[in-house]
């Protein structure tokens, strides 16, 4: 749903694709890390997001990275990302381009 200021769930998703996952050095958009984005009447984003494991000792930094991300979009008022691992993530979640650089393509 597209906020009350033209914000998309598009221009969310090219922002995060400038956040690297400093481990696999791909973007979270194409890691498949981003579940959903949803943007409220309020130009508020909640984000769902997921990590490559459970105990990823980057998760934190990583969401605080999305977090930062998301807010710097212009006519973003708030964010709020969720952390999930369910479903949980898996290789296929990847786009053609990151299984490529990943060399499993």
């Amino acid at each position: 749903m597209p906020g009350s200021n033209g914000l998309t769930p598009d221009k969310i998703y090219d922002a995060l694709a400038s956040v690297i996952d400093p481990e696999l050095n791909i973007n979270i958009v194409d890691l498949g890390l981003i579940y959903d984005i949803k943007i409220d009447e309020n130009d508020e984003v909640h984000l769902i997001m997921t990590l490559t494991t459970m105990g990823c000792p980057i998760g934190p930094q990583l969401a605080k990275d999305v977090e930062q991300t998301v807010l710097g979009v212009e006519g973003v008022k708030d964010v709020l990302v969720e952390v999930t691992f369910e479903p949980p993530w898996n290789m296929n979640m990847m786009s053609d381009f990151a299984k490529d650089a990943l060399g499993i393509g």
